[in-house]
């Protein structure tokens, strides 16, 4: 997990990937607010988000850029 935490912070193109990719996996759960209500939402899970998805979203990027 630390690693992909590292690759986040030094890839600027992966972390912007990475972050999309969590909050559309963020917005299918919470899938009933609206789109204000959503990115008020994202503001506060964010950061916890970003942290805890970092090996499955590096994951995820690799796997869709293979080849």
């Amino acid at each position: 997990m630390h690693t992909a935490r590292m690759a986040l912070n030094r890839d600027p193109d992966l972390r912007q990937w990475a972050e999309q990719w969590l909050k559309s996996k963020e917005r299918s759960v919470v899938g009933n607010m609206t789109d204000e209500e959503f990115d008020k939402h994202w503001l506060y899970v964010r950061p916890e988000r970003m942290h805890d998805g970092a090996l499955e979203a590096v994951t995820a990027f690799q796997l869709e850029h293979q080849g």
